[in-house]
């Protein structure tokens, strides 16, 4: 919406002021240091420069659903690979079409580059933010169809390459790839890498926006390590003690360490490349001054007319077409992560240009012809979202029988849990045999989980039979001392058919978990206090609890309460509403996903 906001200001600039307008943006800025001037106008800098964060934050994107997401499993990669491709064939093959042995012939690049901040931006707001795996689907779709883009700039109109300055930026990415087994100067070392990418970049006469993308595809994504959350507690702890400079520095780089460098980055970066970077460059280059010439032009020009058919048209057809191909089973095609209506309204989503469009505009065009090919762009850009937001509703008015077969025939959803739910073991509250599975790894004395309990209880209450709810032990000992033996009660009370009983008095009241409190909780619930005691005094259930500990370690779990739903982990927070919309989403998919590697 404010990337949204930021065009149409752009637009009424350069109609109310269009000599202010084209002044500010046409300023030229250098950075000279000795007889060496770096130097570009104002919009140059927002295009190649501040726009290759916003392109490192895609990149990271990509990396984290590599690593973590979907496409971790590596099959998975090929539909939207391919259909990016197809995408980009069948616009630039309509584009030359439309211009064939006109003027315009040489700007079919301008035809084939989806605008990511748009294309996401788009389907954030036909979806309501909530269709994970159609993003994912983008997502990678438009970090493909970048790439090629950036290749298509770099080989078909970049005049004056400077082989030496890509050659320089080859080497810094390669060291860049080396620090991953660096010490504790990686940071420093990689930002200044980092950069001198971009400086060789720039001076290559290739968009320097390149380096961004690259640098988050390389950049790792993986949970924190127990071990490290350990280690980040003693140095806290140490510091506790005794507060000295040294020990803080420590602490603050162990805790920064145990999350990834993907991590840290999208958390530091997306804010800033969403709401201030992305907009600044809408700002920057969707100002065209239009009059009545310009639009009657535009109106029967084969530029306009060839990138508004190629976008609107061939992308959407191309990128199905070509997801259908990928899907046949005599091609070993694997099948769709998404539903093919769902796969529609993304095709619509990625018909719009605008980022890099408008950056091929300027390199094969100029003059009327330019502003022709901008006022396509951004007929696209208009255009495209009515067409996906029209996709998606049609989508919602399918019927139930429909929509069900279609979500019955996707990919199954990949697990995360890996020990799968045993009734014979497990404590599980609620109707055994449940469509929708809701593990929580927990510490009955961490205030978080105590938070959670009553949202548990409400979504058990609400959604009755749909739902079956289980609880493994996952006892901080590192921050919590009495958690362990918390969890030790918990499974002596269960020895004598109280587990929930006694969970539920120990959620209530997380602070109240030491030794007394436990013989206290056992004798208000009427158990064997003599037999409850002496389980507690020889830790006859450690067993059980360090059973639990291992299958967490194994899904990577670290912190607490960590969900899981249908063997998927539960992202973000877990509020009652958040919580509902996830089960209730697990439950249309058919609760295909309750198989953990263990149980296959």
């Amino acid at each position: 919406m404010v990337l949204a906001a930021a065009a149409v200001a752009a637009l009424l600039w350069a109609n109310v002021a269009p000599g202010s307008y084209a002044s500010l943006w046409e300023t030229r800025l250098a950075i000279v240091l000795g007889g060496h001037e770096l130097a570009t106008d104002l919009r140059g800098w927002v295009n190649e420069g501040l726009m290759t964060l916003f392109f490192l934050v895609v990149g990271l994107e990509a990396k984290r659903e590599l690593d973590l997401g979907e496409l971790r499993e590596r099959r998975r990669l090929a539909i939207p690979v391919l259909a990016a491709l197809g995408g980009m064939a069948a616009a630039a093959g309509l584009y030359l079409a439309i211009n064939a042995g006109g003027g315009g012939a040489g700007g079919w690049g301008v035809a084939v580059s989806t605008d990511t901040a748009l294309a996401l931006g788009a389907l954030a707001l036909v979806t309501r933010g909530r269709a994970i795996r159609l993003r994912v689907f983008l997502l990678t779709l438009v970090v493909i169809d970048d790439l090629v883009a950036l290749l298509v700039i770099a080989l078909g109109y970049s005049e004056d390459v400077s082989v030496l300055a890509l050659a320089v930026a080859a080497g810094l990415f390669g060291a860049l790839v080396a620090l991953r087994w660096a010490g504790s100067w990686r940071a420093p070392a990689a930002v200044l890498v980092g950069v001198g990418i971009w400086l060789a970049m720039f001076e290559s006469g290739v968009d320097a926006v390149i380096a961004g993308l690259a640098v988050g595809l390389i950049t790792s994504a993986y949970p924190p390590g127990r071990d490290d959350l350990e280690r980040s507690t003693e140095l806290a702890r140490s510091f506790r003690e005794q507060p000295s400079p040294e020990l803080a520095y420590s602490a603050r780089a162990s805790l920064t360490s145990a999350l990834s460098p993907n991590e840290r980055l999208q958390y530091r970066l997306h804010p800033w490349t969403s709401r201030v970077i992305v907009p600044l460059f809408a700002l920057a280059n969707a100002g065209i001054h239009l009059d009545r010439d310009l639009l009657s032009a535009a109106a029967s020009s084969p530029v306009t007319l060839g990138i508004i058919a190629a976008y609107v048209v061939g992308k959407p057809l191309g990128i199905t077409g070509a997801a259908w191909l990928a899907t046949r089973p005599a091609l070993g095609g694997a099948r769709l992560t998404i539903t093919w209506p769902a796969l529609t309204g993304a095709a619509a989503s990625a018909g719009m240009g605008f980022t890099v469009s408008l950056l091929v505009a300027t390199l094969a065009f100029h003059g009327r012809m330019l502003e022709e090919a901008k006022a396509g762009v951004l007929a696209t850009a208009l255009i495209s979202p009515v067409l996906a937001w029209l996709a998606f509703q049609v989508m919602t008015r399918l019927p139930a029988e429909m929509r069900a077969r279609q979500l019955g025939a996707t990919a199954e959803t990949l697990v995360d849990l890996a020990e799968d739910v045993d009734p014979e073991r497990d404590h599980v509250r609620g109707h055994v045999d449940a469509p929708v599975t809701l593990i929580e790894y927990g510490d009955f004395e961490c205030p978080y989980c105590g938070h959670a309990a009553p949202i548990i209880a409400n979504l058990l209450d609400h959604l009755g039979d749909d739902l079956r709810y289980v609880f493994r032990h996952l006892p901080l000992t590192d921050v919590h001392p009495n958690a362990q033996v918390a969890a030790e009660a918990a499974e002596a009370a269960a020895a004598q058919g109280a587990f929930w009983e006694m969970h539920d008095r120990l959620l209530a009241d997380t602070s109240a978990v030491t030794p007394p409190d436990l013989l206290r909780h056992a004798s208000d619930l009427g158990l064997d206090v003599d037999r409850f005691s002496e389980d507690l005094r020889r830790r006859r259930h450690a067993p059980r609890v360090a059973e639990d500990v291992q299958s967490a370690d194994a899904s990577g779990v670290s912190g607490t309460p960590t969900f899981f739903i249908n063997g998927r982990r539960h992202q973000g927070v877990y509020d009652v509403d958040t919580l509902t919309r996830a089960v209730k989403a697990a439950a249309r998919g058919g609760g295909r996903a309750t198989v953990g590697p263990a149980a296959r």
